[in-house]
């Protein structure tokens, strides 16, 4: 039987109160890069980009990752726009949870090869079972878990849109 931890309401008050903190430190830009990571990630991506543009005046361009999270190693990280048009920006990269940090590390490799701003990360669930030196700069909600339990974000868009444990 599944554990429900956030509901519709708490993921939207989670995703708003996000926007509210990349807004807040990142004020004096003109444009920021919403760097999704495929499925959840690209999925929280959107819903922060909706939230942001409510509340802030600066473009926002949605850019969606995509890796193999089960062999980052030897998969190619690809984005669906040319690297280059995001040099000298502030990005934040975006999934849905941070366990231990190995996709967003892969997830990383792109942006090496650029200039930019500011690189920043957000995650809607922080499990903090950290192997990478990775760290999430805005989180929704920080999770005590064990290694073997698993939580499912469901962005569905939906009335039953939750987070729960499997």
């Amino acid at each position: 039987m599944p554990t429900i931890i956030l509901d519709k309401v708490q993921i939207n008050q989670k995703i708003r109160r996000m926007a509210y903190q990349i807004y807040e430190k990142n004020w004096e830009t003109q444009e920021i890069i919403l760097a999704g990571i495929e499925n959840g990630g690209y999925l929280l991506a959107k819903r922060l980009e909706n939230e942001l543009k409510n509340i802030s005046l600066f473009q926002i361009k949605l850019v969606k990752i995509t890796l193999d999270k089960f062999q980052p190693v030897q998969s190619e990280v690809l984005i669906d726009i040319d690297i280059e048009s995001l040099a000298n920006k502030i990005i934040v990269l975006v999934d849905d949870v941070l366990n231990t940090g190995r996709t967003l590390v892969y997830s990383l490799r792109p942006f090496l090869k650029i200039p930019v701003v500011k690189l920043q990360t957000a995650v809607l669930i922080n499990r903090h079972h950290p192997s990478f030196p990775v760290a999430a700069d805005y989180v929704g909600y920080i999770l005590s878990t064990t290694l073997q339990d698993n939580i499912v974000v469901d962005l569905n868009g939906n009335e039953d849109e939750k987070v729960y444990l499997d």
